[in-house]
Formats: C-alpha cells, structure tokens, sequence
C-alpha cells in the first residue's frame, strides 16, 4: 500500500493527493500533525534519504528557530526538531513499501506509480 506523509494545509501535500486521486491510484494519507510520526520511522527515512534533505529549511518552522539552533544543527538535533514538530519535515513523502520520495512532480510520480 502506497502511503503519502505530510500535513493537509500544504499546498504541494494537496497537489500531489489531487494527481494521485486523478489517477485512481489508492493510497493512504498520514498526516503528521493528527498521528505523529515514530522514532524509528524517521530514522530509517534518514538511514535512505539523509536528514539533510528531510529537514525543510524553507518553511516557516524552520524560519522561526533561533538563528543559534539553525546554525549548529546536526543529525541528532534535527531528528529531535522533526519529532517535536513534524511540519520541518519536508514534504510531501511518498511511500511506495519499497522505496521513499521527497517532494511532488508529477513526471516523478507517473515515473514510479505507472
């Protein structure tokens, strides 16, 4: 099963869910915010991805972080920011059950789900 990670008010979350649903592909949505996101979880997406590209430096989240803790950030710290508030993990993450995917275009997603 297909799961799609992220927050509802986002707005490439809610293009990305559109493409899938325009595609009839089934999917579930995890919202970060509503049902968290485990330790474990995170970690292995960081063991796959990095955590430098699952850290959301653009958001607001990030942007209202002291420049002190912006600055100095590493593996642990961002791994413990992404638990305590979920909305600086970038988004959406596509979760195909054998491979994970940052972000939304629709080549990408016609690419993997075809």
């Amino acid at each position: 099963m297909i799961t799609l990670y992220g927050i509802p008010n986002c707005g490439t979350v809610r293009k990305a869910r559109l493409w899938l649903a325009d595609n009839g592909i089934e999917y579930s949505f995890h919202d970060y915010k509503k049902a968290s996101l485990d330790e474990e979880r995170l970690r292995a997406w960081i063991d796959e991805l990095g955590w430098e590209a699952l850290l959301n430096r653009r958001g607001t989240t990030w942007r209202k972080l002291p420049e002190s803790i912006r600055e100095g950030v590493n593996r642990e710290q961002a791994i413990r920011l992404m638990l305590e508030s979920p909305s600086i993990i970038r988004r959406p993450l596509l979760d195909t059950g054998e491979k994970r995917y940052l972000g939304f275009s629709e080549e990408t997603y016609r690419e993997i789900l075809a």
